[in-house]
């Protein structure tokens, strides 16, 4: 149990409703009970417009209606008030027991239901104490309460760093488990929640997945990759407050502005600057051991042919499973040692800051801003000191936006014109073209991989249009060893 936690006024209850409200996942119940004017209803309200990033939001008390929906909530809700059922047995006919229903249940009055009802709930008991203050307490699975102290462990962060009583939003987070909020202050702020998370199972040399391919376990990578960056006079958020053993940052909103057009499409004069500002980027001279301000120093490990094989080989352990392949007919030897043969001059060529997820969800456009200040870099935290020719490939062959060949020829040119005299253009053409198929094929694993073990569909929309990238690369003759593993592993063409 949580509590009893002493509320002095509306404002302490609608703090704790939107703490709630932050990590509350889609079909959560949560018994509200108490006496009448104990703060149910206050709390319910305060709770759907954090979700709906809506405080002027209409609220109701449903006690008359029995049951209000609010679907501009993010995830939607079902507010309920039980006071009025003359029976358990009307609850047939309320709709709150959908299983397919994701809405989140907020329950006033659970008792009403029945000995038994809302299993698995968490529980808000809510009493009068003195005139003008409330005690809260909260009980319910584990799961959900070791997320609700997390939730309260961000508030106390936020306390310590003088924004105890600013209103928080949820933001969309990425494929990872890191999670981010909005704050509602001027300006505006960013809370990033990256909790340091249990290993993987092992996949190799008793390592799991994420330590093989040297994703950041802390967010000390975060630290110190964005203090390089901004150090250089690239714009990376600045860190206001930091707690680097909780895994919490406060960091400076960078904007909301994107690289592409209104209708989703790539801008082309938007990705030409970013390919510019890459150039620089790739100019720059990198220390591969940075500085963590408070804490010591984090080393980019070399983007390796190791850790390419590692990334690869999410391709045949997901994607041939996703497209019905049987694993015995696929020369999983041979795919494996033609990858090897390909990338095994890298290790010996020169390598630079390799941001690894380069692309639009993660580039921010400020237009108010001038020079490289114009493009904000997030999401830098899994970087690595690897070719050039792979960021160029991030962004070329966005995976979330299809980029013609003809802007990535374009932005080709504007990189290897900015790169200057001596560039050998043909060769990081040629680089680029392997740095797309291994980035690819990577991706076709994590998007399958995302939809059969994480339950996450929505990844497999992206898959044609990464199959056409991994098509349109093996095009260039350096690949040619490549093309029949992927004329079986890829769907024909339309």
């Amino acid at each position: 149990m949580i509590g009893p936690m002493r509320l002095e006024g509306e404002e302490a209850t609608a703090r704790l409703a939107e703490d709630i409200a932050m990590v509350a996942a889609p079909g959560w119940t949560i018994r509200l009970d108490g006496d009448l004017g104990a703060g149910k209803t206050s709390f319910a309200r305060a709770f759907i417009s954090a979700l709906a990033d809506s405080p002027d939001l209409e609220v109701p008390s449903p006690t008359y209606t029995i049951v209000q929906r609010y679907d501009e909530a993010d995830p939607a809700v079902l507010h309920a008030d039980l006071y009025r059922l003359a029976d358990p047995s009307e609850m047939t006919e309320l709709g709150l027991d959908d299983p397919d229903d994701p809405a989140i249940r907020l329950i006033e009055w659970p008792s009403q239901a029945g000995e038994g009802a809302f299993p698995g709930a968490l529980t808000l008991s809510l009493t009068m104490d003195g005139e003008t203050a409330r005690a809260a307490s909260l009980s319910g699975p584990d799961p959900l309460m070791d997320r609700l102290r997390r939730s309260f462990a961000i508030r106390e962060f936020l306390t310590k760093s003088t924004h105890a009583t600013t209103e928080r939003r949820r933001l969309q987070g990425d494929a990872s488990t890191r999670r981010y909020e909005r704050l509602v202050s001027d300006p505006q702020l960013i809370v990033m929640d990256a909790a340091r998370q249990p290993d993987g199972p092992v996949v190799k040399d008793g390592k799991p997945y994420s330590q093989l391919v040297h994703l950041a376990e802390s967010v000390h990578a975060f630290v110190a990759v964005g203090t390089a960056l901004r150090s250089n006079g690239f714009a990376a958020p600045e860190i206001l407050a930091q707690d680097l053993d909780a895994g919490l940052l406060l960091l400076e909103h960078l904007g909301t502005g994107s690289i592409l057009r209104d209708d989703g499409g790539p801008d082309p004069g938007r990705y030409e600057t970013v390919s510019l500002l890459l150039a620089t980027l790739h100019e720059t001279d990198w220390n591969p051991v940075l500085p963590v301000p408070g804490d010591d120093s984090h080393t980019l490990h070399r983007y390796d042919q190791d850790v390419f094989l590692t990334e690869i080989s999410l391709c045949p352990d997901w994607y041939l499973d996703h497209r019905r392949i049987d694993p015995v007919s696929f020369d999983r030897a041979g795919f494996d040692a033609t990858w090897r043969s390909l990338l095994a001059p890298l290790d010996d060529q020169p390598a630079t800051l390799t941001l690894r997820d380069f692309h639009s969800p993660n580039l921010i456009w400020r237009p108010d801003q001038q020079g490289l200040a114009r493009v904000g870099i997030i999401d830098h935290q899994d970087a690595l000191f690897g070719p050039p020719a792979y960021d160029v490939a991030s962004l070329i062959q966005d995976a979330r936006v299809t980029v013609s060949p003809t802007l990535q020829s374009r932005l080709l040119s504007a990189y290897a014109g900015a790169r200057g005299a001596g560039f050998d253009r043909e060769a990081f053409e040629a680089g680029v073209a392997l740095m797309t198929v291994q980035r690819n094929t990577k991706i076709l694993g994590i998007f399958a991989r995302l939809n059969a073990r994480d339950g996450k569909p929505a990844y497999l929309a992206h898959l044609p249009r990464i199959e056409d990238y991994v098509r349109q690369s093996l095009e260039h003759p350096s690949l040619a060893t490549l093309r029949p593993f992927y004329d079986q592993i890829l769907p024909r063409a339309d």
